[in-house]
């Protein structure tokens, strides 16, 4: 009678031992990592070019960072000379609504013309670069935020850099999506866009 009591107390034993290393497995940071978002990752845009099309088009791999509103740093001598000599076209904006891109390219054309940087037509054949865009939004609340991503190309078609980020803003109007983008809020990516093309440009990237 007593070995058959020893014998139940090692099974009981044995058996929460291995509970113990079952619940360590389950308790790995590989095992309760939650699947990555299918929201923030998106195939590459291709290099056709679209008109705007509706608020559901995802922009593609879009940066988790928010872009900044700081204001543009003065142009070095590099900057000065690189936009000097670059011809930049805007390709047809993808994913936003039409009253949405409205804003957006005239301030385009504004941040180039401070900056120096002479923006050219669809037929121009003189162009250096290409710039097409990508955009969504994510509504939160009452917050949206809208998602860009622009991508560089030389004449050839081959892509030479990516600029991406996210701007915040409160809601304007009702609903969700593009019709609360409140216009400051796509002015204020054009004139970021315009920056960070400049900084690329004098770090080298007019090839």
């Amino acid at each position: 009678m007593r070995r058959s009591q020893v014998t139940t107390v090692s099974l009981l034993a044995a058996l929460a031992l291995g509970a113990c290393t079952n619940a360590k497995d389950v308790l790995e940071p590989s095992a309760i990592t939650p699947p990555a978002s299918s929201v923030q990752s998106s195939a590459a845009p291709q290099a056709t070019s679209t008109t705007a099309t509706s608020a559901t088009t995802t922009a593609p791999a879009p940066s988790p960072a928010p872009a900044t509103t700081a204001s543009a740093k003065p142009a070095t001598p590099a900057q000065t000379a690189a936009l000097a000599r670059t011809r930049l076209q805007v390709a047809p904006i993808v994913g936003a609504s039409v009253d949405a891109a409205a804003p957006l390219t005239a301030e385009l054309q504004t941040r180039a013309k401070q900056r120096g940087l002479t923006l050219v037509g669809s037929t121009d054949q003189t162009a250096t670069h290409v710039l097409k865009g990508y955009f969504s939004t994510m509504s939160e609340g009452k917050d949206t935020t809208v998602i860009y991503v622009w991508d560089i190309y030389d004449p050839s078609g081959n892509r030479l850099h990516r600029i991406n980020g996210q701007q915040k803003a409160p809601s304007v109007g009702s609903g969700e999506g593009w019709p609360t983008v409140a216009p400051a809020t796509m002015q204020a990516i054009a004139d970021q866009t315009i920056d960070q093309f400049a900084a690329w440009l004098g770090s080298g990237g007019a090839g």
